[in-house]
């Protein structure tokens, strides 16, 4: 990290930040990116966590960051207003084929049965990307944070798993962390559907967003994000409606 003079001060609380030095960007293999970062010795809770939320970040295990690249700003803060939300034909037909799974909420804690998912998952959907060859103690680290209200929401088909979302529960939504799923069952629209189910359970919770991370609007990868709709963008400053075309 840089020195001092590179911290930041949130007010009103005694949060400090640091920015990064310039390191690869994980999106674009040309680009060089800078990330804004919480210090990782400062106490966080889960009303801190929401409030950093609505300031576009996010989290990876334990470290609470934002990009803060100079010249580029490709990585855009995303979260649904659940109330508004109203599924299209092919979300309503992912809802419609996998209206028997079973859910099960889980704290967040390392089970076997998940993480041997979560390796076929990786391994397959995600090759060579540096994910494909955690152990269980970084599998931990990355869905874990002891300051985190974390769930593990299973996805059961007939008793079998299929799917785990890994969810942040927020004071004004969820936040959908990491989801993976069986890569034999590509025909269930898995990633689709936890994202539906995480809306419904928004409502149901009476909580008012969804956050989706990051839209980068030139990552293929990223384009699913715009499929829910109406959505919201971070510009730095607030959240602002925008809608967007649906590929």
């Amino acid at each position: 990290m840089n020195d001092e003079s590179d911290s930041l001060l949130l007010s009103p609380s005694s949060l400090r930040f640091y920015v990064t030095p310039t390191h690869p960007c994980s999106y674009f293999p040309d680009r060089q990116a800078v990330t804004l970062v919480v210090d990782p010795t400062c106490p966080l809770s889960k009303a801190t966590y929401s409030s950093l939320s609505e300031l576009g970040f996010r989290r990876s295990g334990d470290h609470v960051y934002r990009p803060h690249c100079g010249t580029c700003h490709d990585c855009i803060p995303v979260r649904v207003p659940v109330a508004a939300f109203t599924p299209n034909r092919s979300q309503r037909r992912t809802l419609k084929c996998n209206q028997n799974l079973q859910i099960i909420e889980q704290n967040s804690q390392l089970l076997t049965e998940h993480f041997d998912l979560y390796q076929r998952y990786v391994k397959t959907r995600h090759p060579a990307g540096g994910m494909d060859d955690s152990d269980a103690e970084q599998y931990m680290q990355f869905i874990h944070a002891d300051w985190c209200a974390t769930r593990l929401f299973e996805f059961r088909q007939n008793e079998v798993l299929v799917a785990v979302a890994v969810t942040d529960i927020l004071d004004n939504g969820l936040s959908a962390v990491y989801t993976f799923y069986d890569p034999d069952r590509l025909n269930l629209n898995l990633g689709t559907y936890a994202i539906l189910w995480q809306i419904e359970e928004c409502q149901r919770r009476q909580l008012e967003w969804l956050y989706l991370g990051y839209w980068i609007p030139e990552n293929d990868k990223m384009q699913y994000k715009s499929q829910f709709q109406p959505q919201e963008f971070f510009d730095g400053q607030q959240w602002l409606p925008r809608a967007i075309s649906r590929r």
